[in-house]
């Protein structure tokens, strides 16, 4: 079935918008401005890098409610838009844990994009499955088929791989060299256990509830927001050392140097508000590719999006090109579609019955006893 104008539209924002969040980040976090100690270094503020994705998040609270209040003030009797419907009657806060979850995977997630590149960043994200394959094992008690423990096997050796090509890869383009690039690919491989457990808490106490996914994505968005917003001040008075802290202060997070910081260099308040928008549209985009045409296809243009921004990294030079970084892709694109049952799964079966009807079609024509029968049916009539 081909795709309408409007959905064609949609993959194309997804792709964009979700590409432009992940480099956005990562260019804020390459540029340089002096900071509140008037000393001039590189812009290191994960947790407000967070606040700005959790912002983008609140948006989506704010575009439904406005689609909803255009909606039900028509007079005319129009057909409920599909991103609105579910239930309304619900207690937001059943979407705390899930939003705490995410606060703490992306906020160890922006530090892990700090020390390693855009694209490694992206690809290891992939190990969320290998995690939610387990917790859905452990806690929901769901059988995993051996379709599933092949893509997480898969997924495991593509993220081996990614990981063995940041070591060979050059790492100017990170914060200080390769082993802050390993720890940057370990603590974001980690931060997908955070989310692996967010995943499984939305489908073990909110799948149900029949939310509108676009009002669930806004009040986690709220409550990530007020939450780590609140923990700047603790944060502000916590000294780390290097390579977790490079702010005036030494400290998890200086809020007052990061506004130094955008007030000396307007282009990394022009990278936050790109982080902004972007995941708002892309959180926006994401639904409406899954209710408009399926998760499937979403999670085809998600692989399209790594691919982008690899591209978008080697263009920029923030990182070399290095073959085991493709071949670590293809390995996890496999993975997550024999996970997934995407693709692979459908064509091995096709290719399977082809060899299959040709091996049925040549043992036909090889089998006297088949090749003659015809003749020999129509020799008998005529004898008879």
């Amino acid at each position: 079935m081909a795709w309408t104008k409007y959905q064609i539209v949609l993959a194309v924002v997804l792709v964009v918008t979700g590409s432009i969040n992940t480099l956005t980040t990562k260019w804020a976090d390459r540029m340089t401005a002096k900071g509140s100690d008037g000393v001039e270094r590189k812009f290191d503020h994960p947790f407000v890098q967070s606040c700005a994705m959790f912002l983008g998040e609140m948006l989506c609270l704010l575009a439904f409610e406005i689609i909803s209040c255009i909606y039900y003030s028509r007079t005319e009797n129009v057909e409920e838009p599909s991103i609105l419907r579910g239930r309304r009657d619900y207690n937001p806060f059943v979407l705390l844990p899930p939003a705490l979850c995410d606060m703490v995977a992306t906020s160890v997630m922006y530090i892990g994009l700090n020390l390693t590149n855009a694209s490694s960043f992206q690809m290891l994200r992939g190990a969320v499955i290998v995690f939610v394959g387990i917790f859905s094992r452990i806690f929901l008690h769901r059988i995993l088929s051996i379709r599933e423990w092949i893509g997480i096997l898969f997924v495991i050796l593509g993220l081996v791989v990614v990981s063995l090509s940041d070591l060979g890869s050059d790492s100017s383009g990170s914060t200080g060299g390769t082993t802050n690039v390993i720890l940057g690919d370990v603590l974001i491989i980690g931060a997908q256990v955070i989310a692996a457990t967010q995943m499984v808490l939305e489908e073990k106490f909110v799948s149900g509830l029949d939310i509108p996914p676009m009002q669930a994505v806004g009040w986690e968005g709220v409550f990530g927001l007020v939450i780590m917003g609140l923990l700047q001040i603790p944060f502000y008075y916590i000294h780390v050392p290097p390579p977790f802290s490079d702010n005036a202060s030494s400290s998890l997070e200086d809020v007052p140097d990061a506004f130094a910081q955008m007030a000396d260099n307007n282009l990394i308040l022009v990278a936050l508000l790109g982080t902004v928008v972007s995941i708002a549209f892309f959180n926006f985009a994401g639904i409406s590719t899954t209710k408009e045409i399926s998760a499937t296809t979403r999670m085809i243009l998600d692989s399209v999006r790594t691919l982008v921004i690899w591209i978008g990294s080697v263009s920029f030079r923030w990182q070399s090109f290095h073959y085991l970084q493709v071949i670590g892709f293809i390995i996890l694109l496999l993975g997550m579609c024999l996970y997934n049952n995407i693709l692979v799964p459908q064509a091995f079966n096709k290719i399977k019955a082809m060899i299959c009807r040709r091996q049925s079609s040549n043992a036909d024509l090889e089998d006297p006893l088949v090749s003659n029968q015809p003749a020999d049916a129509h020799e008998t009539g005529a004898i008879n």
